[in-house]
């Protein structure tokens, strides 16, 4: 033993009886809660869009993303329910885009159709979508409405396919798949 540590021994010896007589306080016992997580329990409630563009989108998100075979479309992966949530905690240029896009679906086929975007079908919707059909560039579109048609499009394809419901349904399709299965969840 060396004689620093000798020394600190006989320096703290002092100090052990009066540690010895006061008795830690019982730590206080918490309950014990269950977790789980919000979207097991409950459906997200609608954050920005009206009714008449909520359905507007929920009619895009089926003609742009329909189910195919096995794997979910954008409706049953609740991705406009997700860009609701989204696009209202986006900023203002952000929000004003979307709505003012959703808007001018409705005002458009009611204007050619007399009926709200969510009761036109395919082919009545097709020539209202008709500036998703325009040549690609790597300049977003100068018209706002076309420019709000490819950021939806973009938005309702990595919404649906980030969610829960498609990485369930790929994963359980092949064991190439198998990675689609990471899904993290709240931990318990």
């Amino acid at each position: 033993m060396k004689r620093r540590r000798l020394l600190q021994s006989i320096a703290a010896l002092p100090a052990l009886p009066a540690a010895a007589q006061t008795a830690p306080a019982p730590a206080p016992e918490f309950p014990k809660l269950a977790e789980t997580a919000a979207d097991a329990v409950g459906q997200p409630r609608g954050r920005l869009f009206g009714r008449d563009q909520m359905a507007a989108l929920e009619k895009l998100a089926d003609l742009l993303m329909p189910k195919a075979g096995d794997r979910p479309g954008a409706v049953e992966a609740g991705a406009p329910a997700f860009l609701d949530f989204l696009i209202g905690e986006s900023n203002a240029a952000r929000r004003k885009l979307y709505q003012d896009g959703l808007d001018r679906l409705n005002s458009e086929s009611a204007r050619l159709y007399s009926k709200p975007f969510r009761d036109a079908s395919a082919t009545e919707a097709k020539a209202i979508l008709a500036p998703l059909a325009a040549k690609w560039t790597y300049a977003p579109p100068a018209d706002p409405f076309a420019r709000f048609l490819k950021e939806v499009k973009d938005d309702l394809m990595q919404a649906t396919i980030n969610s829960r419901v498609y990485a369930a349904a790929v994963s359980r399709r092949s064991r190439s798949a198998a990675g689609m299965g990471a899904y993290w969840l709240p931990l318990d």
